[in-house]
């Protein structure tokens, strides 16, 4: 091979090319060769994010942003997907890096197994993820914090911080050696079951009348789930048509026996107002009502006379001498009766024929 300029030449392009496919490769230009599908997603912040940065599912490469824009105060990330990377409607795209230092890329969730999968120019769900770079000025804020806390008590005495502390203990010694062993004591009596709470926690007394408690609740609870039973056993033979409350609940002969009655009893108050039949008339017509006036005006003109002594009935009922002579005549037969009994018949007959002037 003869070593001219065209083969330096030669050379030196094969190698640029070499250069470039591999400089491409790195960097996902090379996914503009291949075949794929379209995805885009909407974030608030892009998070350092490039294009040509990997997409991912589960640790997997399946794509690369192909392009970072602003749309409506909205961060949209184009993404060019393989076409065997199956993403679903719900998956959701979420920018994350792989370390402190590491690169950012868009990592794609499976989303349900039954949703169908996305077409070409969908726009996945998003999840934001803290941006790094706030998590690092809150981290320094942090430290920066501590700094300055560690720093206030610089050039400052233990004693002076705690000196205050161990006069108030100083002083108060007796105090605290008084409660402590009112504590000791107060312990003491409840370890061997003394007081309230001694005995609360060491008899079984309050534990029997709990549980009788619970156990009364719970008989109490059984009998209504009883009557409740029962209760829904009879609404529900009452709805099928059992028993007498059932019958006249769904049965419609009564209903209609009712209305048949009415319907016949209106029919008759109808008749009845019309001045049909005799209590029609008894009802409407006016006839009978003008015969009894007149009737009772007679008949008070006739007791009026009674009263007025005129007549023979007036004169038995207001003349006196009527009843004085009646009474005579009663007693004189009363005598008559009592002498009768005392003689024989004989001379019963010549009594007789002597009052008779026989």
């Amino acid at each position: 091979m003869k070593n001219s300029l065209e083969t330096r030449l030669g050379i030196f392009v094969v190698l640029m090319v070499l250069a470039a496919w591999a400089i491409m490769e790195t960097l996902g230009g090379m996914e503009m060769l291949h075949g794929g599908y379209h995805v885009n997603a909407l974030f608030n912040t892009a998070q350092e994010l490039k294009v040509g940065d990997e997409v991912k599912m589960a640790g997997v490469d399946i794509g690369r942003v192909e392009s970072i824009s602003l749309t409506n105060g909205k961060v949209n990330v184009a993404m060019k997907l393989h076409n065997d990377a199956v993403v679903k409607t719900d998956s959701t795209a979420t920018i994350k890096f792989t370390g402190l230092m590491g690169q950012n890329f868009v990592s794609i969730s499976f989303g349900s197994p039954t949703t169908p999968a996305c077409i070409d120019g969908a726009v996945l769900v998003t999840e934001e993820q803290p941006d790094l770079n706030a998590v690092m000025a809150r981290l320094n804020d942090a430290a920066t914090g501590l700094d300055n806390f560690g720093k206030s008590f610089s050039g400052t005495k233990i004693d002076d911080l705690l000196g205050p502390l161990l006069d108030l203990v100083k002083q108060n010694s007796g105090r605290i050696s008084g409660a402590l062993s009112n504590i000791d004591n107060i312990t003491g009596q409840i370890a061997s079951g003394q007081g309230t709470v001694g005995r609360m926690i060491y008899t079984d007394q309050l534990y029997d009348s709990a549980l009788t408690t619970v156990s009364n609740l719970q008989d109490t609870a059984a009998s209504a789930r009883d009557v409740l039973s029962t209760a829904k056993s009879v609404i529900n033979g009452v709805a099928a048509g059992k028993g007498t409350i059932g019958k006249l609940v769904t049965d419609e002969t009564l209903y209609n026996a009712t209305t048949a009655s009415m319907t016949n009893l209106n029919q008759i108050l109808l008749r009845i107002n019309q001045g049909q039949g005799t209590i029609g008339k008894l009802v409407t017509d006016g006839t009978l009502y003008n015969a009894t006036t007149a009737s009772m005006t007679n008949l008070n003109q006739i007791l009026l006379r009674i009263n007025q002594g005129q007549g023979t009935i007036g004169k038995l009922v207001n003349d006196q001498e009527f009843y004085k002579n009646a009474k005579l005549t009663l007693q004189k037969v009363d005598k008559a009766a009592d002498s009768l009994e005392d003689q024989g018949p004989l001379s019963v007959i010549g009594i007789m024929a002597n009052q008779f002037g026989l």
